[in-house]
């Protein structure tokens, strides 16, 4: 018992700490519920959706979509329909399912623009859902060995912007505004853009 509650006691400090991090950043959509929630719009303490394993106690429709994707004859690795964080997403960014499209409700609000990156397919858009290995970056000769090439974050290409070695949207984006992507505060970037700086820490141009 003693372990459950010290356990959801960190739990719940994770929480706080991310909710004081996405205050006032893009993804505070607390004018839009009737209680100024923030967190409600993609996590639950209760009756969360068990079929999605890439995020915690998650509370948002999930899209169906099926994409176009990127493809060029110069790129080596090989290109996947999103699945993981990144269709979670998506399920706001393609415009299909409205961003108060949680706990059951229908929604009415939808991402258009700019914001709906995925509105018209992904093939004009950064590649996501791949695996970026050692292997790949040989291959290709133009990318950092994800291994041992720093991240700027402390770690390695791979311990900080990889998902068991998959590229995702976070990846590059932090969706709750924590750590260096508040600092940055640029599209809620992982890495400033200062210089292409995000875009170098994998492009080895």
């Amino acid at each position: 018992m003693e372990r459950l509650v010290a356990t959801a006691a960190v739990t719940l400090l994770g929480v706080v700490g991310a909710g004081a991090q996405i205050t006032g950043s893009p993804h505070d959509f607390a004018g839009l519920d009737a209680r100024r929630r923030i967190c409600v719009f993609c996590h639950t303490p209760h009756n969360a959706d068990l079929t999605v394993t890439d995020a915690p106690l998650w509370n948002h429709a999930v899209t169906t979509r099926t994409y176009s994707l990127y493809d060029s004859p110069t790129m080596d690795a090989t290109t996947n329909q999103p699945t993981g964080a990144s269709r979670l997403c998506l399920s706001c960014h393609d415009g299909s399912v409205a961003v108060d499209s949680y706990g059951g409700r229908a929604g009415t609000i939808f991402l258009a623009g700019p914001d709906a990156v995925g509105a018209d397919g992904l093939a004009n858009d950064h590649p996501v859902s791949f695996q970026y290995t050692d292997a790949l970056a040989i291959q290709d000769g133009q990318l950092h060995l994800p291994s041992s090439a720093p991240s700027t974050l402390g770690g390695s290409i791979n311990q900080d912007l990889l998902f068991n070695g998959s590229l995702e949207c976070a990846s590059c984006h932090d969706v709750h505004n924590s750590g260096p992507a508040r600092a940055v505060n640029d599209s809620l970037l992982v890495i400033t853009q200062q210089g292409s700086r995000l875009c170098l820490t994998c492009h080895n141009l």
